[in-house]
């Protein structure tokens, strides 16, 4: 080590040196000041209002419009749902109406080829319609009443006519398979007997006329007016319910 020459300026002559505090000693110090603070920082929220100093009368105040509002929508609700039950009530009135009355029609199959319409053909008047099925397919009344014949019917094959009680007449012709006879009462919807090839046919189909008054008319015109659309294959909305009340 160089010792200092006494002709060298003594450059810290006369002034105090001041000893730097330990590290423990400084964190004290910091700790102490951080404390400092949050006493401060409790002592104003101390000043804050509480939950317990809130007027009673105004907690009172509250607690009565919430039950009010609670009440408003409670009855609003039971009124929604009230009114929906008495809607669906009123819709079944309707539809049972309907279905007493027997006012029904429905598609006589659930698969089929729309294949000849009513009109002139060969020089002769084709008194129905053709739907073009497979042999042996079940075919359904497309309107209820009474079965006045059934049976073998010269050029209409193996053929079902069954009377509404307005005197309409369905003819169901060149069947495979009779499934009813004379004098049953028939649903609509219910299964009469099976497509086939009978009688004067060229292929598999199922001949539907429709006789109003005993004169043919056009059954695509005729069940349209009256909720069926033969050639979109679209049934009365009654549909499900006819053929549930036909199965039971």
């Amino acid at each position: 080590m160089r010792q200092r020459l006494s002709s060298e300026p003594d450059r810290y002559r006369g002034r105090r040196r001041v000893p730097t505090p330990p590290r423990s000693r400084y964190a004290a110090v910091v700790t102490s000041a951080f404390v400092g603070a949050g006493v401060v920082a409790l002592g104003a929220a101390s000043n804050l209002p509480d939950a317990k100093d809130v007027n009673p009368d105004v907690l009172q105040s509250l607690k009565s419009s919430q039950i009010a509002t609670d009440a408003l929508e409670s009855r609003d609700s039971d009124g929604e749902r009230a009114s929906r039950s008495s809607e669906r009530s009123d819709k079944a009135e309707e539809v049972s109406a309907e279905v007493s009355a027997e006012d029904i029609y429905l598609l006589p199959l659930d698969d089929y080829q729309f294949s000849s319409p009513y009109g002139v053909r060969f020089g002769k008047l084709h008194a129905g319609i053709d739907l073009a099925a497979a042999d042996g397919t079940p075919y359904k009344a497309v309107h209820g009443g009474k079965v006045t014949s059934a049976g073998y019917n010269g050029g209409y094959g193996y053929s079902i006519t069954v009377e509404q009680e307005d005197g309409t007449e369905m003819i169901y012709a060149h069947s495979r398979r009779l499934l009813v006879k004379k004098g049953d009462e028939v649903k609509a919807g219910q299964v009469i007997g099976e497509v086939g090839n009978t009688g004067y046919s060229y292929g598999t189909h199922l001949h539907l006329e429709v006789h109003v008054k005993g004169t043919p008319v056009d059954p695509i015109v005729f069940l349209r007016e009256r909720g069926v659309d033969i050639k979109l294959q679209i049934e009365s909305v009654y549909a499900g319910m006819a053929a549930a009340e036909a199965a039971s």
